[in-house]
């Protein structure tokens, strides 16, 4: 019997069957904007479908060179681009599996001078103003769909998916925000949805029953003048007749307020809206956002929530993760934590995706794990996430290898990410971590400080140090006060901290610690109500867009956020989960100060100087966020001792905490061991 019965039941589409209710949702990886990287991505889908997904949907491409999402962006609109998509037609077949291309026209989101949208009305996201589509234009816009998915059909694809959502230019043309016309495809609701359903409609004709089509609905738009519930179920109602196969469920335009895939985000904290749907519609409901583990799926399907769920980054994550489940192995699956920072983050700086906590991704036919062709015996000093990466790494490719670290458990800077609200997510890594070191086994010795001696005495070919870093004390008259503690104080010595704080230092880590501080334990990432209420998300839908007014909780104490650079605090997160640290930190209230000078902290407080003006901030208690330092003194001690050995992670480049760079480098130097 399995544990997930109804995440692992097939799926009756009558005129083919899915072998279960996982849809790998569409993500842009940038491998499908060159021709010449087809056979990579073809290599990143098979492995997807060797490791058991129901259905695959690619990344978004356009039919259309106005469609682009940037110049040169992957494009499914003439003859000759059908050999390259055969690529991935062909290897995701060749492993038993199903794709569907997702057919996407990027309306005013599009970075290029072509774009085109419904009323001439510019994104506040994006650098040009669209140009408005004549009423031909629409008749031609909707041949472009209609060509791309007959050309899809001739690419072997099982079916498409039309992109419907996230403020993308069909979404467009059904609101009043973005669509201002009063001719045929606009003025009334009805009008404005005229424009989707004469694609689906036109595509069901051209490519015949038996062809997939996936209809995204933005079921919420989370933005004013969004869509009425009422509006979001005609238009569903309307696409099932007009012929589409599922209903996936999109959440939120790309200009919204309110997040929707980061890590803050609750699980499932969007399933409701689906399961709204599911008595307006006879056609399999798809739901999505933050499903990552198969317990939170499962659970959404056994209420009857959705058909099937959609994933994208956990894939990413875990290839592997449907035959997991199916094995009754879900403590193997490396858990994606919505951090954003190798996939979304990525694509956002015209780079390839990855994967933090898995950096094959996207580079499954360049850093390949093969059994070493000799083994050795390896020592690997730490165990926060560079160690972690290296030693399980090493270990499944057959060498010997034992891994020390002084502390009582593994994890190293994770132990302190993971108390932070809405970081809850990292005890997955470590958990997942903490498999891959009994499957793999890797001698694991904690509570061990390791000499040079002792390692030279333990017959190792190699050496690598993961030593981690050490919180940067900066200069400032009085730092020895009672008042003064770090944040590796804080979070792991749980040193008391008062009502009135001032944090020294607005990178990464004063961010977290400002969050840790302010937000209520445990924080309304693990409850939707609360998530929502905060947020302003409307579950009862009676406002356009699902839209409230955010009610934010109380913060826990009074915060300053300082830094001693000038320019906006803030400024170097994250570009996809930055804006949402900086609002949840503005709405509770914590007053942030660039071009800080400190002056002293005595019992009065911190005096600080910015510009002219003195000031003197009535604290209780001084955080040290300002940096770290590598511990690379034991490296260099077994350098000079003749060893043979390597630095990774912090203990290499102590800049900003950087477990994305830690995890790919102790992976790549385990691989080439």
């Amino acid at each position: 019997m399995s544990d997930y019965p109804h995440l692992l039941a097939p799926l009756d589409l009558g005129f083919t069957t899915l072998t279960n209710r996982v849809l790998m949702g569409s993500m842009h990886t940038g491998l499908e904007d060159k021709a010449g990287d087809f056979d990579k991505l073809a290599a990143y889908f098979a492995e997807r479908a060797r490791g058991g997904v129901g259905l695959i949907v690619t990344g978004g491409i356009a039919p259309s060179i106005r469609g682009w999402l940037k110049p040169f962006s992957g494009r499914l609109s003439m003859p000759w681009h059908v050999a390259r998509h055969k690529k991935i037609s062909g290897a995701v077949h060749a492993e038993g599996g199903k794709v569907c291309v997702q057919i996407l026209h990027a309306g005013r989101y599009a970075y290029h001078p072509l774009s085109v949208a419904p009323s001439k009305i510019k994104s506040p996201i994006t650098p040009f103003t669209p140009s408005a589509l004549s009423a031909r234009g629409v008749e031609s816009t909707i041949d472009d769909f209609v060509n791309s998915a007959r050309l899809a059909q001739d690419a072997g694809y099982d079916g498409v998916e039309i992109m419907g959502s996230e403020g993308y230019l069909i979404n467009q043309f059904l609101v009043e925000r973005t669509n201002q016309r009063q001719d045929d495809w606009g003025g009334s609701a009805e009008k404005r949805r005229r424009f989707p359903l004469e694609i689906v409609r036109r595509t069901r004709a051209a490519v015949g029953p038996n062809f997939i089509i996936i209809y995204r609905v933005s079921m919420l738009d989370l933005v004013e003048k969004g869509q009425s519930w009422d509006e979001v179920v005609a238009l569903a109602k309307a696409v099932e007749a007009a012929g589409a196969t599922l209903i996936n469920t999109g959440i939120g335009w790309h200009e919204a307020r309110v997040p929707t895939i980061v890590t803050s985000v609750p699980r499932g904290a969007f399933t409701w809206v689906t399961h709204k749907m599911r008595n307006e519609v006879r056609i399999p409901l798809i739901t999505t956002n933050r499903i990552n583990m198969p317990d939170v799926a499962e659970a959404i399907l056994a209420r009857g929530e959705a058909d099937m769920v959609s994933m994208a980054r956990p894939l990413l994550a875990d290839p592997h993760w449907v035959n997991k489940a199916r094995a009754g192995k879900a403590a193997s699956i490396n858990t994606c934590i919505a951090c954003n920072q190798a996939c979304l983050d990525h694509v956002f700086e015209n780079k390839r995706a990855s994967c933090m906590v898995n950096p094959r991704a996207c580079f499954e036919t360049e850093l390949v794990i093969a059994p070493a062709q000799q083994k050795k015996r390896v020592a690997v000093i730490g165990a926060g996430p560079a160690g972690l990466a290296c030693a399980t790494t090493l270990a499944e490719r057959g060498h010997s290898v034992v891994l020390y670290d002084q502390a009582g458990e593994i994890g190293g800077q994770f132990n302190m990410a993971k108390r932070i609200p809405g970081k809850e997510e990292f005890f997955e890594t470590l958990r997942y971590f903490r498999t891959r070191i009994a499957e793999t086994g890797v001698d694991l010795r904690l509570n061990s400080k390791v000499e040079t001696a002792t390692l030279q005495q333990g017959g190792y070919d190699e050496v690598i140090f993961a030593t981690g870093v050490t919180p940067r004390r900066p200069s400032i008259a009085g730092l020895d006060h009672r008042k003064v503690v770090s944040y590796y104080d804080v979070l792991t010595r749980n040193k008391p901290v008062g009502q009135r704080v001032a944090l020294i230092g607005a990178g990464g880590i004063g961010f977290d610690m400002a969050e840790f501080l302010t937000q209520a334990h445990p924080s309304p990432t693990t409850d939707i109500r609360r998530w929502s209420a905060e947020w302003g998300v409307d579950m009862q839908y009676a406002e356009r867009g699902a839209l409230a007014k955010p009610a934010p909780e109380a913060a826990e104490r009074e915060v300053w956020l300082l830094q001693r650079t000038p320019g906006k605090p803030g400024d170097k997160l994250n570009k996809t989960t930055g804006w949402v640290h900086r609002a949840a930190l503005k709405a509770k209230k914590v007053t942030m100060l660039s071009g800080v000078t400190y002056e002293r902290i005595d019992d009065a407080g911190l005096h600080i100087r910015i510009g002219d003006k003195h000031e003197l901030l009535p604290i209780d208690t001084v955080v040290l966020c300002a940096g770290q330092e590598s511990n690379r003194a034991d490296f260099d001690a077994a350098l000079a001792a003749g060893l043979k050995a390597h630095v990774i992670g912090g203990a290499d480049v102590a800049a900003e905490l950087d477990a994305k760079r830690a995890i790919a480098q102790g992976t790549r130097l385990a691989a080439t061991i």
